[in-house]
């Protein structure tokens, strides 16, 4: 059967505009989408990172920190991934692989909760995660990623792709810059223009096409050359682009229980 891209949304975080487009409109409110997707694909089901932890919809404060005073979410538990999956009727065990982008805390929060899926995480980002100097430290939630799961990780590097299901539908790619270890994916439909899924490599559409650092970063010239390659690749390939946390161009989009073949 042809491959389906479902578009999710894990509620919002509200914060400022200069948090995702670095050094502009400083103070302006800014109220992100959380984004997170579900491919299906010859009796496979592949989530692309998992939004918020359950937790967040109750308890913000206690299990985020003091990282809410710049992001804070907004989120109710009917938008936590797995009771969002409900609503297409898969449960948690039908998930077969989990690709995380990164292991940001509105990424990551569902890790844990798919108990015989593979999750897929570049292995730059695993080191860079546990390590305890991590200067995003307070961007990553323990509790949600120190878990015993089927750790899948890859080493390919800048530009190269790993096929996951090795049929060319699904193309991960290293796009390193918001962090060591982030990746972005490739889906290639039938019906549809290929889709690209930038997570954080960039945040908004202005730093994809103004050039514009997102506001947080592990390296300025990493998250400069990935967004080059993007747009290099866009025009290359004609793909569609989704970018990380744009309220307006996620608007363009259709959500599930519509879906992208």
């Amino acid at each position: 059967m042809p491959a389906k891209l479902y578009l999710f949304e894990c509620g919002t975080l509200r914060s400022r505009k200069e948090l995702f487009t670095l050094n502009k409109d400083i103070g302006k409110p800014f109220e992100a989408p959380i984004p997170f997707f579900l491919i299906t694909h010859n009796g496979k089901n592949i989530l692309f990172d998992t939004g918020n932890n359950l937790e967040v919809a109750k308890t913000p404060k206690k299990h985020w920190g003091d990282i809410i005073n710049d992001y804070y979410p907004v989120m109710n538990e009917q938008q936590f991934v797995v009771n969002q999956l409900e609503t297409l009727l898969i449960k948690p065990e039908e998930i077969d692989y989990v690709i995380l982008s990164h292991l940001h805390l509105d990424h990551a929060g569902g890790t844990g909760y798919f108990p015989n899926a593979r999750y897929v995480v570049h292995k730059k980002e695993l080191e860079w995660a546990f390590n305890p100097d991590c200067t995003q430290k307070s961007a990553y939630i323990m509790q949600d990623i120190d878990k015993n799961v089927n750790w899948f990780p890859l080493e390919n590097e800048f530009k190269e792709a790993y096929d996951l299901l090795k049929d060319g539908v699904i193309k991960i790619y290293p796009t390193p810059g918001h962090t060591p270890g982030h990746m972005s994916i490739l889906v290639n439909l039938e019906a549809s223009r290929p889709i690209f899924l930038t997570s954080d490599s960039c945040y908004t559409e202005e730093n994809l096409y103004e050039n514009i650092l997102p506001g947080l970063v592990w390296d300025d010239k990493a998250s400069m050359d990935t967004m080059d390659w993007i747009r290099k690749l866009q025009k290359k390939e004609n793909i569609e682009i989704i970018v990380g946390h744009d309220p307006a161009a996620w608007k363009r989009f259709n959500k599930a229980p519509r879906c992208y073949s």
